[in-house]
């Protein structure tokens, strides 16, 4: 008697199906599951396509060049990913909201674990290069609610569009970085510069895609944020500058309008007095709603 997983010869018109059976024997259920879809549409795209074997090969060496560019500090298929719309993509599926909650966007790589926890309205630019920023909000719950005490993690480029993790040497440890906690009435502020937008990293096989499809490597200026609370979900989200010259092509898709905030420029004496300021700053006002877990 045939076993199922061997019955049916491999031909153009019953490709996939030939290659799901022979994983029928597969004991995960989820890959299983997976491996089906995958197949169905790898093999209906490579009929839509019909790429010649020149082609395909050009293909394998892409991927073979992808695998290559990455190290410990290096993860070209998350780049890969990335400019596709597939981490963005995942990230909303995972992180669908319930109406009036804060928007979630993708982590990015340059968040580090150990940033220092910082006292309300400290500055997080250490080398003070760049254009004063001040940054405050609230956060709330679903009904307006205040957090107190909600944990806000903030990490930013600097006005080069460096990271400091980028520049060791240059910019000192946990420069633009730091761990804030929510007073009682849910606010938050503190002291930064304006960010700059910055290039993904595109000297790999990435960047040469981006390339033949003629779209550039930027993504446009913005602050990192993770905030945690008992009770609700954890938010990772950007707020993006809306002025900002790539601001409807960014190379990773993780705009969201409703994470634009305005840069405000200040130069009235009494508020720069006010906040403490010695001379003009930029001011961004941008609440944060969780949705309860």
């Amino acid at each position: 008697m045939t076993d199922a997983a061997e019955q049916g010869y491999f031909t153009e018109e019953n490709s996939a199906e030939a290659v799901i059976s022979r994983n029928s024997g597969a004991e995960d259920p989820r890959l299983k599951e997976v491996m089906e879809v995958i197949v169905r549409h790898l093999h209906a795209a490579v009929k839509e396509i019909e790429p010649t074997q020149e082609e395909w090969m050009k293909a394998i060496m892409f991927l073979t060049g992808t695998g290559q560019m990455c190290s410990e500090w290096r993860q070209e298929y998350i780049l890969l990913s990335d400019i596709t719309g597939v981490s963005m993509l995942v990230d909303a599926i995972n992180n669908r909201k319930p109406t009036g909650a804060t928007e979630s966007t993708v982590l990015g790589p340059f968040h580090i674990e150990d940033a220092p926890e910082r006292a309300l309205g400290d500055d997080i630019c250490l080398d003070q290069k760049g254009e004063p920023m001040l940054v405050r909000g609230r956060i709330l719950d679903i009904a307006g609610n205040p957090i107190p005490g909600a944990k806000i993690d903030v990490w930013q480029a600097n006005d080069e569009g460096f990271y400091d993790v980028q520049q060791k040497g240059l910019q000192p440890d946990f420069n633009l970085r730091g761990v804030f906690r929510a007073n009682e009435a849910g606010e938050y502020w503190f002291r930064g510069v304006k960010p700059r937008f910055y290039p993904i990293p595109d000297d790999g096989p990435v960047g040469k895609l981006l390339g033949a499809l003629g779209r550039h490597p930027f993504r446009p200026a913005h602050l990192h944020y993770i905030i945690e609370a008992s009770g609700f979900e954890t938010l990772v989200t950007h707020v993006f500058d809306p002025d900002d010259p790539y601001i409807h092509s960014d190379a990773v898709f993780g705009v969201k309008e409703s994470l634009m905030a305005r840069f405000e420029p200040v130069d009235d004496p009494a508020r720069i007095k006010e906040a403490g300021f010695d001379g003009p700053f930029f001011e961004v006002r941008q609440d944060f709603v969780l949705a309860a877990q």
